[in-house]
């Protein structure tokens, strides 16, 4: 199992909800409100009132899903969240070392 972690502009949230949900095993999706600012090697700050307040608001968005349908859940978030511009986002990928459900079906 792989965790899907994603950083994306708010606006784009709707369009990435209906590209998950055409890619079969979609398992469902985490999503908080957070802030980020970027680099300031690429967007240098030109003073400190500038510096304080360099911070955007973006949505993370959390995925746990199988090894197999990493790679186009992946590439539906990237394709459906950018704009092409600077400051659209990142998506990492990174190993799941155990998951459990807090319920289970009935019959499981």
């Amino acid at each position: 199992m792989k965790e899907i972690k994603a950083i994306i502009r708010p606006n784009r949230l709707a369009d990435v909800r209906e590209a998950l949900r055409h890619v079969h095993g979609f398992p469902g999706m985490t999503v908080s409100k957070v802030e980020g600012c970027s680099s300031p090697t690429r967007n240098p700050p030109t003073n400190h009132k500038q510096e304080l307040l360099d911070y955007s608001p973006k949505v993370r968005v959390e995925i746990v899903a199988d090894d197999e349908h990493v790679d186009a859940l992946r590439a539906a978030i990237i394709q459906a969240g950018t704009t092409r511009h600077v400051g659209d986002g990142v998506v990492w990928v990174t190993p799941v070392e155990s998951f459990d459900y807090l319920w289970k079906p009935a019959g499981q």
